[in-house]
């Protein structure tokens, strides 16, 4: 079995024509997760096995919101357009949509929970330097 043909039965059986046939703003995503999202993977790897990489959380952050602000359009896309049934069937059904969201859903939840991650894990957030005030114990005095 071929890539192609993987790719077509993946396209018949959950009814997904964007792997076939993408629009232009959906190709416009795949060109920036080839370009952008894609040499992020082996540079987080290496952070997160490491440990205790804070220097990751920048990266970390500009990609988990970039690949979450991506997933918005696509899930409306689903949700709400009236796909053709020519000449890549797209889903007709409720069940159909819900079936492809379901898809398509962990490239939304593990991107925010990544996010969610660098923003309130005392891990990746950077202690204050020592004889360094914050703003709030600067008001106090």
């Amino acid at each position: 079995m071929q890539l192609r043909d993987l790719l077509r039965w993946y396209a018949e059986d959950f009814r997904d024509p964007m792997v076939l046939d993408p629009p232009h703003w959906f190709k416009s995503f795949i060109y920036c997760e080839a370009l952008l999202q894609t040499p992020f993977f082996p540079i987080a790897a290496y952070a997160f096995l490491k440990g205790g990489c804070k220097w990751i959380r920048t990266p970390a952050i500009i990609y988990s919101t970039h690949v979450s602000t991506t997933l918005i359009p696509i899930l409306a896309h689903i949700l709400f357009y009236q796909f053709p049934e020519k000449p890549h069937p797209g889903p007709q059904t409720q069940q159909q949509r819900w079936m492809l969201v379901s898809i398509y859903a962990p490239y939304l939840v593990v991107p925010v929970l990544l996010l969610l991650t660098m923003l309130l894990s005392s891990t990746y957030n950077s202690p204050s330097k020592p004889g360094s005030m914050s703003a709030k114990a600067k008001k106090k005095k």
